[in-house]
């Protein structure tokens, strides 16, 4: 065979074996790059999530002297549009509050929401639990 004729015939099944996986060992990086991306995204949202209702609680706290009875009262009072979903559990429903303690000066009062918590029991990628933040 003459090298023109030799060059035309395409390429070998090695170097197709070779560039398809090249190919697949690239698209395995992007997925695991895509994935990392998406879970720092909804820890950033998380944060700021639990940053909102805290900085709500707190002006509740700041404007009426008790903390809200839930988290609904945030919401009912303008110190919130609405309660957020929690990215990783994907509900408002799963947010989980501490209570206040109880005012030595009226024992009677229902203690009101002191903090917010997530409700996932999922792990960040730093290693703390999602209901430690």
């Amino acid at each position: 065979m003459t090298p023109h004729l030799r060059s035309a015939r395409g390429f070998t099944l090695i170097e197709l074996l070779i560039v398809v996986s090249i190919i697949t060992i690239l698209a395995g990086l992007a997925t695991a790059q895509y994935k990392h991306g998406v879970t720092l995204t909804q820890e950033a949202v998380l944060h700021e999530d639990i940053t909102r209702m805290r900085e709500g609680i707190d002006q509740y706290y700041a404007d009426k002297g008790q903390y809200p009875p839930d988290l609904n009262a945030l919401v009912t009072e303008g110190y919130l549009r609405q309660i957020p979903k929690d990215p990783f559990t994907r509900s408002a429903d799963t947010w989980q509050t501490v209570p206040s303690e109880t005012d030595p000066a009226n024992p009677a009062a229902q203690p009101g929401i002191y903090d917010v918590k997530s409700g996932s029991d999922g792990t960040a990628l730093d290693g703390t639990k999602y209901s430690d933040f």
